[in-house]
């Protein structure tokens, strides 16, 4: 009975040890560009038709261009705007401004177009939840 109990907890460790493995997340690739999070800071106070503000954090390494920020509402995109403010620190920020013509709940997914190795290039996407007042 203890043997089964040891082999159980042993089986347990090592299946722990594997899966924390394997959300170590890669170290970036030169010149590359990696989205972290979106967050739309008044998501609760969001008017139909009118602006409103995204921050997305990133890492990168070193300052690549970014030409432009693209996103999807549901199934509709991508809808690509110009990205106002950007802050290169060790978890960078930038800001978009945006708007929806779709009231209620809203599943928002972006990515961020940019320059590496002279090509463009997307990023991963991330992606937030908000709500739109009619």
């Amino acid at each position: 009975m203890k043997l089964i109990l040891i082999a159980a907890l042993m089986s347990g460790a090592v299946l722990l040890g594997i899966s924390s493995c394997a959300t170590v997340p890669k170290p970036l690739a030169p010149a590359e560009l990696r989205l972290l999070s979106m967050l739309v800071p008044e998501k609760d106070n969001i008017r139909l038709h009118l602006p409103f503000i995204v921050k997305i954090s990133f890492e990168a390494d070193g300052e690549p261009e970014i030409r432009a920020a693209c996103f999807y509402f549901a199934d509709d995109g991508p809808h690509c705007s110009k990205v106002t403010d950007v802050n290169y620190a060790v978890r960078g920020t930038l800001k978009v401004q945006i708007h929806t013509n779709n009231p209620g709940a809203q599943f928002l997914r972006g990515y961020v177009v940019y320059i590496r190795d002279g090509k463009i290039q997307p990023t991963n996407m991330v992606g937030t939840y908000f709500s739109v007042i009619p």
